[in-house]
Protein backbone atom coordinates (compact mmCIF):
# COMPACT_ATOMS: atom_id res chain seq x y z
CA UNK A 1 0.00 0.00 0.00
CA UNK A 2 1.39 3.40 -0.97
CA UNK A 3 1.78 6.27 1.46
CA UNK A 4 -1.15 8.17 -0.09
CA UNK A 5 -3.38 5.11 0.20
CA UNK A 6 -2.38 4.65 3.85
CA UNK A 7 -3.30 8.27 4.50
CA UNK A 8 -6.63 7.64 2.78
CA UNK A 9 -7.41 4.78 5.18
CA UNK A 10 -6.54 7.02 8.13
CA UNK A 11 -8.76 9.76 6.71
CA UNK A 12 -11.60 7.25 6.29
CA UNK A 13 -11.40 6.38 10.00
CA UNK A 14 -11.35 10.08 10.84
CA UNK A 15 -14.48 10.68 8.75
CA UNK A 16 -16.32 7.92 10.55
CA UNK A 17 -15.35 9.50 13.87
CA UNK A 18 -16.58 12.88 12.63
CA UNK A 19 -19.86 11.36 11.49
CA UNK A 20 -20.31 9.81 14.90
CA UNK A 21 -19.59 13.13 16.55
CA UNK A 22 -22.06 14.87 14.27
CA UNK A 23 -25.00 12.82 15.57
CA UNK A 24 -27.22 15.00 17.77
CA UNK A 25 -27.31 13.88 21.40
CA UNK A 26 -30.12 14.20 23.88
CA UNK A 27 -29.67 17.10 26.31
CA UNK A 28 -31.44 18.07 29.46
CA UNK A 29 -34.78 19.74 29.08
CA UNK A 30 -34.70 23.50 28.71
CA UNK A 31 -37.40 25.99 29.49
CA UNK A 32 -39.67 26.77 26.60
CA UNK A 33 -38.56 30.40 26.63
CA UNK A 34 -34.90 29.42 26.32
CA UNK A 35 -35.60 27.16 23.34
CA UNK A 36 -37.65 29.89 21.69
CA UNK A 37 -34.96 32.49 22.18
CA UNK A 38 -32.25 30.15 20.84
CA UNK A 39 -34.26 29.32 17.75
CA UNK A 40 -35.08 32.89 16.87
CA UNK A 41 -31.58 33.98 15.76
CA UNK A 42 -31.20 30.97 13.50
CA UNK A 43 -34.14 32.12 11.43
CA UNK A 44 -32.29 35.31 10.51
CA UNK A 45 -29.95 33.42 8.17
CA UNK A 46 -31.62 30.29 6.83
CA UNK A 47 -34.66 28.97 8.69
CA UNK A 48 -34.64 25.19 8.36
CA UNK A 49 -35.04 24.35 12.05
CA UNK A 50 -38.82 24.02 11.81
CA UNK A 51 -38.47 21.02 9.48
CA UNK A 52 -39.36 17.67 11.04
CA UNK A 53 -35.94 16.36 9.95
CA UNK A 54 -32.81 18.49 10.22
CA UNK A 55 -32.15 18.47 6.48
CA UNK A 56 -28.66 20.05 6.51
CA UNK A 57 -27.45 17.64 9.19
CA UNK A 58 -28.92 14.62 7.36
CA UNK A 59 -27.39 15.73 4.07
CA UNK A 60 -24.07 16.34 5.84
CA UNK A 61 -23.99 12.79 7.18
CA UNK A 62 -24.84 11.48 3.70
CA UNK A 63 -21.98 13.58 2.27
CA UNK A 64 -19.59 12.12 4.86
CA UNK A 65 -20.70 8.60 3.94
CA UNK A 66 -20.10 9.31 0.24
CA UNK A 67 -16.71 10.82 1.03
CA UNK A 68 -15.74 7.75 3.06
CA UNK A 69 -16.82 5.40 0.25
CA UNK A 70 -14.78 7.43 -2.25
CA UNK A 71 -11.79 7.24 0.08
CA UNK A 72 -12.10 3.46 0.12
CA UNK A 73 -12.19 3.54 -3.67
CA UNK A 74 -9.07 5.68 -3.64
CA UNK A 75 -7.30 3.03 -1.56
CA UNK A 76 -8.05 0.53 -4.31
CA UNK A 77 -7.91 2.95 -7.22
CA UNK A 78 -5.31 5.63 -6.48
CA UNK A 79 -6.40 8.30 -8.97
CA UNK A 80 -6.27 12.02 -8.36
CA UNK A 81 -9.82 12.64 -9.57
CA UNK A 82 -11.19 10.25 -6.91
CA UNK A 83 -9.30 12.14 -4.22
CA UNK A 84 -10.64 15.45 -5.56
CA UNK A 85 -14.18 14.09 -5.40
CA UNK A 86 -13.56 13.11 -1.78
CA UNK A 87 -12.29 16.59 -0.93
CA UNK A 88 -15.33 18.12 -2.65
CA UNK A 89 -17.74 16.02 -0.58
CA UNK A 90 -15.85 16.87 2.61
CA UNK A 91 -16.21 20.58 1.83
CA UNK A 92 -19.92 20.05 1.23
CA UNK A 93 -20.35 18.03 4.44
CA UNK A 94 -18.56 20.73 6.45
CA UNK A 95 -20.85 23.41 5.00
CA UNK A 96 -23.96 21.39 5.78
CA UNK A 97 -22.92 20.72 9.36
CA UNK A 98 -22.34 24.46 9.83
CA UNK A 99 -25.84 25.19 8.52
CA UNK A 100 -27.37 22.54 10.75
CA UNK A 101 -26.31 24.16 14.05
CA UNK A 102 -28.38 26.72 15.93
CA UNK A 103 -26.34 29.77 16.93
CA UNK A 104 -27.38 32.27 19.62
CA UNK A 105 -25.86 35.33 17.93
CA UNK A 106 -27.67 36.49 14.74
CA UNK A 107 -24.49 38.08 13.37
CA UNK A 108 -22.45 34.93 13.99
CA UNK A 109 -25.20 32.90 12.29
CA UNK A 110 -24.93 35.15 9.22
CA UNK A 111 -21.12 34.79 9.16
CA UNK A 112 -21.40 31.00 9.43
CA UNK A 113 -23.91 31.02 6.57
CA UNK A 114 -21.39 32.92 4.44
CA UNK A 115 -18.62 30.48 5.43
CA UNK A 116 -20.86 27.57 4.46
CA UNK A 117 -21.43 29.15 1.04
CA UNK A 118 -17.66 29.52 0.59
CA UNK A 119 -17.07 25.86 1.49
CA UNK A 120 -19.68 24.75 -1.07
CA UNK A 121 -17.89 26.85 -3.71
CA UNK A 122 -14.64 25.07 -2.78
CA UNK A 123 -16.40 21.73 -3.16
CA UNK A 124 -17.66 22.70 -6.60
CA UNK A 125 -14.14 23.70 -7.64
CA UNK A 126 -12.91 20.28 -6.52
CA UNK A 127 -15.43 18.74 -8.93
CA UNK A 128 -14.13 21.00 -11.72
CA UNK A 129 -10.56 19.89 -10.98
CA UNK A 130 -11.63 16.24 -11.02
CA UNK A 131 -12.89 16.39 -14.60
CA UNK A 132 -9.71 18.23 -15.64
CA UNK A 133 -7.59 15.43 -14.18
CA UNK A 134 -9.62 12.46 -15.42
CA UNK A 135 -7.22 10.13 -17.31
CA UNK A 136 -4.74 12.98 -17.54
CA UNK A 137 -1.67 14.10 -15.69
CA UNK A 138 -2.86 15.85 -12.51
CA UNK A 139 -2.78 19.62 -12.80
CA UNK A 140 -4.01 22.47 -10.63
CA UNK A 141 -4.60 25.98 -11.93
CA UNK A 142 -3.33 28.77 -9.67
CA UNK A 143 -6.18 31.03 -10.81
CA UNK A 144 -8.59 28.89 -8.80
CA UNK A 145 -6.76 29.65 -5.56
CA UNK A 146 -6.25 33.30 -6.45
CA UNK A 147 -10.00 33.64 -7.00
CA UNK A 148 -10.83 31.96 -3.70
CA UNK A 149 -9.11 34.58 -1.52
CA UNK A 150 -11.43 37.52 -2.35
CA UNK A 151 -14.41 35.14 -2.10
CA UNK A 152 -13.32 34.09 1.39
CA UNK A 153 -13.05 37.74 2.43
CA UNK A 154 -16.50 38.56 1.03
CA UNK A 155 -18.29 35.54 2.46
CA UNK A 156 -16.89 36.11 5.97
CA UNK A 157 -17.13 39.90 6.19
CA UNK A 158 -20.12 40.87 4.06
CA UNK A 159 -22.70 38.83 6.04
CA UNK A 160 -21.55 40.44 9.30
CA UNK A 161 -22.12 43.91 7.85
CA UNK A 162 -24.99 43.42 5.39
CA UNK A 163 -26.76 40.28 6.55
CA UNK A 164 -27.05 36.72 5.30
CA UNK A 165 -28.58 37.73 1.95
CA UNK A 166 -25.19 39.21 0.87
CA UNK A 167 -23.74 35.69 1.03
CA UNK A 168 -26.79 33.69 -0.07
CA UNK A 169 -27.66 35.60 -3.25
CA UNK A 170 -24.18 35.85 -4.84
CA UNK A 171 -23.10 32.59 -3.20
CA UNK A 172 -25.72 30.47 -4.90
CA UNK A 173 -24.98 32.17 -8.23
CA UNK A 174 -21.26 31.43 -7.91
CA UNK A 175 -22.00 27.85 -6.86
CA UNK A 176 -24.30 27.50 -9.88
CA UNK A 177 -21.53 28.73 -12.18
CA UNK A 178 -18.96 26.33 -10.71
CA UNK A 179 -21.33 23.36 -10.88
CA UNK A 180 -22.32 24.27 -14.44
CA UNK A 181 -18.64 24.32 -15.42
CA UNK A 182 -18.12 20.90 -13.81
CA UNK A 183 -21.29 19.57 -15.46
CA UNK A 184 -20.19 20.85 -18.88
CA UNK A 185 -16.80 19.21 -18.34
CA UNK A 186 -18.39 15.85 -17.58
CA UNK A 187 -20.70 16.26 -20.56
CA UNK A 188 -17.61 16.67 -22.77
CA UNK A 189 -16.11 13.64 -21.03
CA UNK A 190 -19.27 11.65 -21.83
CA UNK A 191 -18.97 12.53 -25.52
CA UNK A 192 -15.29 11.56 -25.51
CA UNK A 193 -15.41 8.33 -23.50
CA UNK A 194 -19.08 7.17 -23.71
CA UNK A 195 -19.01 6.40 -19.97
CA UNK A 196 -22.48 6.36 -18.39
CA UNK A 197 -21.19 7.63 -15.05
CA UNK A 198 -19.97 10.84 -16.68
CA UNK A 199 -23.47 11.39 -18.05
CA UNK A 200 -25.09 10.86 -14.65
CA UNK A 201 -22.69 13.33 -13.00
CA UNK A 202 -23.15 15.86 -15.80
CA UNK A 203 -26.95 15.85 -15.68
CA UNK A 204 -27.16 16.03 -11.89
CA UNK A 205 -24.59 18.81 -11.59
CA UNK A 206 -26.31 20.87 -14.29
CA UNK A 207 -29.69 20.41 -12.59
CA UNK A 208 -28.13 21.31 -9.24
CA UNK A 209 -26.68 24.45 -10.85
CA UNK A 210 -30.17 25.42 -12.05
CA UNK A 211 -31.53 24.82 -8.54
CA UNK A 212 -28.85 27.09 -7.06
CA UNK A 213 -29.80 29.83 -9.52
CA UNK A 214 -33.43 29.48 -8.43
CA UNK A 215 -32.38 29.64 -4.78
CA UNK A 216 -30.42 32.82 -5.45
CA UNK A 217 -33.43 34.43 -7.09
CA UNK A 218 -35.60 33.24 -4.22
CA UNK A 219 -33.37 34.80 -1.57
CA UNK A 220 -33.25 38.00 -3.64
CA UNK A 221 -37.05 38.10 -3.55
CA UNK A 222 -37.42 37.86 -7.32
CA UNK A 223 -39.26 34.52 -7.27
CA UNK A 224 -41.29 32.71 -4.66
CA UNK A 225 -40.69 29.06 -3.87
CA UNK A 226 -40.50 26.60 -1.01
CA UNK A 227 -36.89 26.68 0.16
CA UNK A 228 -37.24 23.41 2.04
CA UNK A 229 -38.61 21.53 -0.97
CA UNK A 230 -35.97 22.98 -3.27
CA UNK A 231 -33.19 22.02 -0.87
CA UNK A 232 -34.62 18.50 -0.67
CA UNK A 233 -34.46 18.23 -4.46
CA UNK A 234 -30.88 19.53 -4.43
CA UNK A 235 -29.88 17.00 -1.77
CA UNK A 236 -31.30 14.22 -3.93
CA UNK A 237 -29.39 15.52 -6.97
CA UNK A 238 -26.13 15.59 -5.02
CA UNK A 239 -26.67 12.03 -3.81
CA UNK A 240 -27.32 10.86 -7.38
CA UNK A 241 -24.14 12.65 -8.46
CA UNK A 242 -22.24 10.75 -5.75
CA UNK A 243 -23.50 7.43 -7.03
CA UNK A 244 -22.60 8.55 -10.57
CA UNK A 245 -19.04 9.11 -9.36
CA UNK A 246 -18.86 5.55 -8.05
CA UNK A 247 -20.26 4.26 -11.34
CA UNK A 248 -17.66 6.26 -13.27
CA UNK A 249 -14.83 4.79 -11.19
CA UNK A 250 -15.98 1.24 -11.89
CA UNK A 251 -16.47 2.02 -15.59
CA UNK A 252 -12.98 3.50 -15.75
CA UNK A 253 -11.57 0.39 -14.09
CA UNK A 254 -13.42 -1.81 -16.57
CA UNK A 255 -12.13 0.29 -19.45
CA UNK A 256 -8.53 -0.06 -18.28
CA UNK A 257 -8.96 -3.80 -17.76
CA UNK A 258 -10.26 -4.15 -21.31
CA UNK A 259 -7.43 -2.01 -22.66
CA UNK A 260 -4.90 -4.09 -20.73
CA UNK A 261 -6.48 -7.29 -22.05
CA UNK A 262 -6.25 -5.95 -25.61
CA UNK A 263 -2.59 -5.14 -25.07
CA UNK A 264 -1.98 -8.61 -23.67
CA UNK A 265 -3.76 -10.18 -26.63
CA UNK A 266 -1.69 -8.09 -29.04
CA UNK A 267 1.50 -9.03 -27.19
CA UNK A 268 0.45 -12.67 -27.23
CA UNK A 269 -0.22 -12.45 -30.97
CA UNK A 270 3.19 -10.85 -31.56
CA UNK A 271 4.85 -13.52 -29.44
CA UNK A 272 2.96 -16.17 -31.37
CA UNK A 273 4.26 -14.74 -34.63
CA UNK A 274 7.80 -14.78 -33.28
CA UNK A 275 7.43 -18.43 -32.29
CA UNK A 276 6.10 -19.64 -35.67
CA UNK A 277 8.04 -17.31 -38.01
CA UNK A 278 11.60 -17.55 -39.28
CA UNK A 279 13.36 -14.35 -38.23
CA UNK A 280 15.58 -14.10 -41.32
CA UNK A 281 13.11 -14.75 -44.15
CA UNK A 282 9.67 -14.03 -42.68
CA UNK A 283 8.40 -17.46 -43.75
CA UNK A 284 6.82 -19.89 -41.34
CA UNK A 285 9.33 -22.08 -39.52
CA UNK A 286 9.64 -25.82 -39.16
CA UNK A 287 7.98 -25.78 -35.74
CA UNK A 288 4.79 -24.37 -37.26
CA UNK A 289 4.81 -27.03 -39.99
CA UNK A 290 4.76 -29.82 -37.42
CA UNK A 291 2.03 -27.96 -35.55
CA UNK A 292 -0.42 -27.68 -38.45
CA UNK A 293 0.40 -30.48 -40.88
CA UNK A 294 -1.71 -33.08 -39.07
CA UNK A 295 -4.71 -30.74 -38.98
CA UNK A 296 -4.29 -29.84 -42.66
CA UNK A 297 -4.08 -33.49 -43.71
CA UNK A 298 -7.25 -34.33 -41.76
CA UNK A 299 -9.08 -31.31 -43.20
CA UNK A 300 -8.19 -32.18 -46.79
CA UNK A 301 -9.16 -35.81 -46.30
CA UNK A 302 -12.49 -34.76 -44.78
CA UNK A 303 -13.36 -32.56 -47.77
CA UNK A 304 -11.69 -34.73 -50.39
CA UNK A 305 -9.35 -32.01 -51.63
CA UNK A 306 -5.76 -32.79 -52.68
CA UNK A 307 -2.71 -31.70 -50.68
CA UNK A 308 0.89 -31.72 -51.87
CA UNK A 309 4.37 -30.79 -50.68
CA UNK A 310 6.83 -28.81 -52.79
CA UNK A 311 10.46 -28.87 -51.66
CA UNK A 312 12.84 -26.17 -52.97
CA UNK A 313 16.60 -25.87 -52.47
CA UNK A 314 18.88 -23.00 -53.53
CA UNK A 315 21.55 -24.18 -55.99
CA UNK A 316 25.17 -23.12 -55.34
CA UNK A 317 24.23 -21.46 -52.05
CA UNK A 318 27.52 -22.57 -50.44
CA UNK A 319 29.45 -20.94 -53.28
CA UNK A 320 27.65 -17.66 -52.64
CA UNK A 321 28.51 -17.87 -48.94
CA UNK A 322 32.15 -18.71 -49.64
CA UNK A 323 32.74 -16.12 -52.36
CA UNK A 324 30.52 -13.21 -51.31
CA UNK A 325 30.21 -13.76 -47.55
CA UNK A 326 27.45 -14.76 -45.18
CA UNK A 327 25.66 -11.42 -45.51
CA UNK A 328 25.24 -12.05 -49.22
CA UNK A 329 23.99 -15.57 -48.38
CA UNK A 330 21.41 -14.17 -45.98
CA UNK A 331 20.35 -11.65 -48.59
CA UNK A 332 19.92 -14.48 -51.12
CA UNK A 333 17.74 -16.42 -48.70
CA UNK A 334 15.53 -13.36 -48.16
CA UNK A 335 15.25 -12.92 -51.95
CA UNK A 336 14.22 -16.54 -52.44
CA UNK A 337 11.69 -16.30 -49.61
CA UNK A 338 10.19 -13.11 -51.05
CA UNK A 339 10.00 -14.76 -54.48
CA UNK A 340 8.20 -17.83 -53.13
CA UNK A 341 5.78 -15.81 -51.01
CA UNK A 342 4.95 -13.65 -54.01
CA UNK A 343 4.37 -16.53 -56.40
CA UNK A 344 2.57 -18.98 -54.11
CA UNK A 345 -1.05 -18.34 -53.14
CA UNK A 346 -1.79 -16.83 -49.73
CA UNK A 347 -4.07 -19.79 -48.97
CA UNK A 348 -1.01 -22.07 -49.10
CA UNK A 349 1.92 -22.18 -46.67
CA UNK A 350 5.59 -21.41 -47.24
CA UNK A 351 8.13 -22.65 -44.66
CA UNK A 352 11.86 -22.28 -44.27
CA UNK A 353 12.82 -25.86 -43.63
CA UNK A 354 16.43 -25.23 -42.67
CA UNK A 355 19.59 -23.80 -44.21
CA UNK A 356 18.84 -23.08 -47.88
CA UNK A 357 15.80 -25.37 -48.06
CA UNK A 358 12.19 -24.21 -48.32
CA UNK A 359 8.95 -26.20 -48.21
CA UNK A 360 5.51 -25.24 -49.50
CA UNK A 361 2.23 -26.91 -48.51
CA UNK A 362 -0.04 -26.61 -51.56
CA UNK A 363 -3.73 -27.33 -52.07
CA UNK A 364 -3.35 -29.15 -55.40
CA UNK A 365 -2.52 -32.53 -56.85
CA UNK A 366 1.02 -33.80 -57.14
CA UNK A 367 1.01 -33.18 -60.91
CA UNK A 368 -0.09 -29.59 -60.47
CA UNK A 369 2.55 -29.14 -57.77
CA UNK A 370 5.20 -30.46 -60.18
CA UNK A 371 4.12 -27.97 -62.89
CA UNK A 372 4.16 -25.11 -60.41
CA UNK A 373 7.63 -26.16 -59.27
CA UNK A 374 8.91 -26.12 -62.86
CA UNK A 375 7.34 -22.69 -63.33
CA UNK A 376 9.12 -21.40 -60.23
CA UNK A 377 12.42 -22.80 -61.51
CA UNK A 378 12.03 -20.92 -64.79
CA UNK A 379 10.86 -17.61 -63.33
CA UNK A 380 13.42 -17.23 -60.54
CA UNK A 381 16.48 -16.63 -62.77
CA UNK A 382 14.50 -13.90 -64.58
CA UNK A 383 14.01 -11.81 -61.44
CA UNK A 384 16.13 -8.63 -61.13
CA UNK A 385 17.69 -9.88 -57.90
CA UNK A 386 18.80 -13.19 -59.42
CA UNK A 387 20.57 -11.49 -62.34
CA UNK A 388 23.14 -10.02 -59.93
CA UNK A 389 23.97 -13.44 -58.51
CA UNK A 390 26.82 -15.73 -59.61
CA UNK A 391 26.06 -18.06 -62.55
CA UNK A 392 24.30 -21.30 -61.69
CA UNK A 393 22.30 -19.96 -58.73
CA UNK A 394 18.74 -21.23 -59.06
CA UNK A 395 16.15 -23.53 -57.51
CA UNK A 396 15.95 -27.32 -57.42
CA UNK A 397 12.46 -28.63 -56.64
CA UNK A 398 10.76 -31.87 -55.72
CA UNK A 399 7.05 -32.61 -55.18
CA UNK A 400 4.91 -35.30 -53.58
CA UNK A 401 1.17 -35.65 -52.93
CA UNK A 402 -0.35 -36.83 -49.64
CA UNK A 403 -2.06 -40.19 -50.02
CA UNK A 404 -4.84 -41.58 -47.85
CA UNK A 405 -2.87 -44.75 -47.13
CA UNK A 406 0.04 -42.81 -45.60
CA UNK A 407 -0.44 -41.82 -41.98
CA UNK A 408 2.99 -40.27 -41.39
CA UNK A 409 3.26 -36.83 -43.10
CA UNK A 410 7.05 -36.94 -42.82
CA UNK A 411 7.14 -39.84 -45.30
CA UNK A 412 5.68 -37.52 -47.94
CA UNK A 413 8.15 -34.79 -46.96
CA UNK A 414 11.08 -37.21 -47.28
CA UNK A 415 9.77 -38.34 -50.68
CA UNK A 416 9.63 -34.73 -51.92
CA UNK A 417 13.14 -34.18 -50.51
CA UNK A 418 14.49 -37.18 -52.41
CA UNK A 419 12.92 -35.96 -55.65
CA UNK A 420 14.40 -32.51 -55.05
CA UNK A 421 17.90 -34.00 -54.72
CA UNK A 422 17.41 -36.03 -57.91
CA UNK A 423 16.41 -32.80 -59.65
CA UNK A 424 19.56 -31.10 -58.29
CA UNK A 425 21.73 -33.94 -59.61
CA UNK A 426 20.02 -33.80 -62.97
CA UNK A 427 20.60 -30.04 -63.23
CA UNK A 428 24.24 -30.51 -62.36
Amino acid sequence: MTRSQTLAVAAFCTILALAAGAVPRETSAQPETARTSAAAPAASSLDLSRATVNLPWTAGVASLVLASLLLLLYVYRARMYVLEWTVGWLFLASALFILSRDVASPRLADVLTGLAQFLIVCGGLSFVLSVDNFRQRPRVYKVYFLGLLPLLIWFTLAPAALGAWSALVPGHLIIAGVLAAAGAGYLALLRRTKLLGAGVISVTLLLAAAAHVWLSLSFAGLVSSSTLQLLSVMALLYIIAGFGMHLLVFEDMTYELRRTNRRLEAAQSDLRQLVITDALTGCYNRRFFHEIVGHEVQRHRRYGSPLSVLFADVDRFKAVNDSLGHEAGDRLLRQVAAFLLKNIREADYVFRWGGDEFLALLTCTGENARRRGLDLQKRFPATPEARALPPGVGLSVGCAEFRNDVDDPMRIVRLADERMYRDKERRG
